[in-house]
């Protein structure tokens, strides 16, 4: 059985290495890298760096409140408000600055979705679990547009919060296992990552990107991204040729991945978790001998 205040600090922990190892993948199309700021020029990697690390306490704090717990409105309203204080941490960190406001969306329900399963379930289930939860509405949500929301009432797409209670459905179905398809060709893992990152620019309706571009902006970037895929991802030649062309067309567009950026970030968080399991199991495994 696993205790709460140390689970919780290994989620907290694991949930700010996910973010910097998300921000620290280069080469990344428009966004913050190791190589440059992308289309964003009021952040670099330091900057989310050190906004990742600020938010350890919130995401620590979520997997406190939300262990061995079930979803419910009020776990819902509870960890809405932890991350409503994690976002003012963040501009505290950052100078006012939004880096990571979706990744605490859709970190923070999966952080409260393992802490509520004890590391039992794979990553999937802790992602349709999350779900479950995000479904509950925030009764206390301050009045308020934000980007997504003029986005979803501008276009008529879902969002970050569509994602979040489908059971991140971009994360199961595409994400983990691009990450597992391309390890298992033998790819580093920069590019096992990588490839995630543009599988699932190909397919999502991002959000960040709609509101700096609009829909125009969207199927350019998906249709890219496609070439990509199609080329047999970035380890490819000519896929690593049309990454480099996607990146220097994002930055002259001005558009930013951010909402496929998030959704890394989670997907590393998810793999983490199962990776971790199974060691845990092997050493149970072995004592057992």
């Amino acid at each position: 059985m696993k205790d709460l205040e140390s689970y919780s600090l290994y989620l907290g922990k694991l949930a700010v290495q996910s973010l910097i190892e998300e921000a620290e993948l280069t080469p990344k199309p428009g966004l913050v890298d190791k190589k440059s700021s992308g289309s964003h020029r009021d952040m670099s990697l330091n900057t989310m760096i050190r906004s990742a690390i600020a938010l350890e306490d919130t995401f620590r704090l979520i997997a406190e409140t939300s262990f061995n717990r079930t979803p419910s409105q009020e776990l819902r309203e509870e960890i809405a408000m932890i991350g409503r204080r994690g976002e003012q941490e963040m501009f505290l960190a950052t100078g006012g600055v939004n880096t990571h406001k979706g990744a605490i969306w859709a970190l923070g329900l999966l952080v409260s979705s393992a802490a509520m399963d004890l590391g039992k379930s794979p990553g999937k289930e802790v992602a349709v679990q999350a779900g479950r939860l995000a479904l509950y509405k925030d009764r206390n949500l301050p009045a308020g547009n934000t980007n997504g929301s003029r986005v979803k009432a501008r276009f008529g797409v879902d969002g970050a919060r569509g994602e979040a209670e489908q059971g991140f459905p971009h994360i199961r179905l595409i994400a983990l296992p691009v990450l597992e398809e391309s390890r298992e060709r033998g790819l580093k893992e920069n590019f096992c990552r990588l490839n995630v990152l543009i599988a699932l620019m190909a397919e999502l309706n991002d959000t960040c990107i709609m509101h700096r571009g609009g829909a125009e902006a969207l199927e350019i970037t998906k249709a890219h991204a496609k070439e990509i895929v199609i080329a047999g991802g970035v380890s490819a030649e000519k896929g690593w040729q049309l990454l480099e062309k996607l990146d220097q067309l994002l930055c002259s567009m001005n558009v930013s991945p951010g909402g496929s950026a998030d959704l890394l970030a989670a997907a590393i968080f998810l793999d983490y978790l199962d990776q971790n399991a199974k060691s845990e199991f092997r050493r149970i495994e072995a004592l057992q001998i």
